[in-house]
């Protein structure tokens, strides 16, 4: 069982180290892939002083299609993805993650927040299935693969409809201490204010998309 994290990343060059760091730290993970989707910013240069493999899209595509990049790139059959704005993350929560889903009792395991900030607390506990924090198949991926074209941010809606649609057994695993930067504060409120709503739009979207 060869696990591949995929970090899809779109200007994030300031936070992405706190991710990649215990991911290279945890014996659980054979390798890492970020993809750089578009950047605008140093992402791709600051990931590149890592050891990892960095796939570099000409433009910004979504997140979606950065996730299907990134598994293009991969080579497990076991992937964890992680978003590029994690914080608090420790390899402690990653191998929780992995050998959640060794165990054999789920198809997709996802990580929800606990005790990192209340925003983001909440948020996911109200909506686990949004976290962009999970471990699935190859085999699972490629199954949803037609449900989550063109899905951008709405891809994690996307990938709950079709477990459900489709019976998959889902664990989650409660990651203590880790949050994520909010888009009001890395690009300001308005502007992370309307990239919040174009998100939530994604979201809607793919949730009444027929699959």
């Amino acid at each position: 069982m060869k696990v591949s994290a995929i970090i899809p990343a779109f200007n994030e060059a300031e936070r992405i180290a706190a991710v990649l760091q215990p991911l290279l730290s945890s014996p659980a993970v054979d390798e890492v892939v970020v993809v750089d989707d578009g950047s605008t910013d140093a992402t791709a240069e600051v990931a590149e002083k890592f050891a990892v493999r960095v796939v570099r899209l000409p433009e910004n595509r979504g997140k979606a299609a950065a996730m299907a990049a990134g598994v293009e790139a991969a080579h497990g059959d076991v992937l964890l993805f992680l978003d590029a704005d994690l914080t608090g993350l420790t390899p402690s929560h990653v191998a929780d993650l992995i050998q959640a889903y060794q165990t054999g009792d789920a198809d997709v395991v996802i990580g929800v927040f606990r005790n990192g900030r209340l925003g983001t607390d909440l948020s996911q506990r109200i909506a686990a299935f949004l976290s962009g924090q999970r471990v699935m198949s190859r085999a699972h991926w490629e199954r949803a693969r037609g449900a989550v074209e063109d899905t951008e941010f709405g891809i994690e809606t996307a990938l709950a409809r079709l477990a459900l649609k489709e019976g998959w057994r889902k664990k989650k695993v409660e990651l203590y201490g880790v949050s994520h930067v909010r888009k009001e504060e890395k690009r300001g409120f308005w502007l992370g204010f309307t990239d919040r709503m174009a998100m939530y739009w994604d979201v809607a979207r793919s949730f009444f998309r027929k699959l």
